[in-house]
């Protein structure tokens, strides 16, 4: 597969996604920089913006079985991992695998459920498997977590620790929308019902391989050493960026390269990405506005 195809892909889900959520081509970007990179993405914002249908419209383009968990608090380990039961045809105990079995996972409300059932995701964003009653079960391959949460400080959540914000390659918030989509909403009603109406432009296979093309995008040593200059500033602070946050923006910034449709990273790939893949990660009591605090750094 080529890669003129490969870019053809990219602006078809653009154009794709466009049509559900009208006025957001930047964050539609960015949901595809971030599934390229072979990352996790959590959505915040406020009930009612978006951020469902955009993980279901999600699905349908990318071409993937998408299975929806519906966070809340009374919501055990062993719902979304799945759990040995006893077959007595078989006289054995049977594995049936949980919601966490699919290649796209649409964690809705995360911060709903209790930090119990928030941590037994952890395994299964890093290291693609869940293990029961000691036994290890891989999990799909492309494996995506979705995740949509709540405002923090709203009624009835638990706040995402750091270990767990920092299994998402991104965070990012949707926002109002546009005027011209907000009326168009306003006269014709939900959108939802234009979901059927979307052609995927992806199959697993070609997912797998632009993912897989990430690895022969060029970063120079100048560019190198621009991302651990952002480390390095935000270790002046007192919640500083780990290694693993800048391998993340150096993923992030290959993926958004590829999408340009160029062979290298330039400083502008690593600014475009930097808000969604850093914020969350430095966020804390003290930088209550992680945004600015971004931005400073870059």
């Amino acid at each position: 597969m080529s890669q003129e195809s490969a870019i053809q892909r990219v602006h078809a889900f653009i154009k794709e996604a466009d049509k559900i959520l009208y006025g957001k081509e930047h964050e539609i970007k960015l949901v595809l920089c971030c599934l390229l990179a072979r990352g996790h993405l959590l959505l915040e914002d406020g009930p009612g913006m978006g951020k469902t249908i955009l993980a279901k419209a999600t699905a349908r383009l990318l071409n993937l079985e998408l299975s929806r968990i519906q966070f809340t608090s009374d919501l055990l380990p062993a719902d979304i991992t799945g759990t040995e039961i006893f077959d007595a045809t078989q006289g054995a105990f049977r594995f049936h695998p949980g919601p966490l079995f699919s290649s796209l996972v649409l964690a809705d409300e995360l911060n709903r459920a209790s930090p119990k059932t928030q941590s037994a995701c952890l395994e299964a964003m890093e290291e693609h498997q869940v293990t029961i009653d000691g036994k290890t079960h891989q999990l799909a391959e492309p494996f995506h977590v979705l995740a949509t949460q709540n405002p923090r400080f709203s009624v009835g959540t638990y706040p995402l620790p750091r270990s767990e914000l920092d299994r998402f390659l991104m965070r990012l918030h949707l926002g109002y929308p546009a005027e011209s989509f907000e009326k168009k909403l306003l006269l014709h009603g939900d959108t939802s019902v234009d979901l059927a109406s979307l052609k995927p432009v992806y199959t697993q296979e070609e997912l797998k391989t632009d993912q897989n093309r990430l690895k022969d995008i060029y970063a120079d040593p100048k560019v190198i050493d621009y991302i651990y200059r952002i480390l390095q500033s935000s270790r002046k602070l007192s919640v500083g960026l780990s290694p693993r946050a800048g391998l993340a923006l150096m993923r992030a910034a290959r993926a958004w390269a590829f999408m340009a449709e160029r062979q290298f990273v330039i400083p502008e790939d690593v600014q475009a990405v930097a808000q969604a893949v850093l914020a969350h990660r430095l966020e804390a009591e003290e930088f209550a506005d992680a945004s600015a605090l971004v931005t400073s750094l870059l």
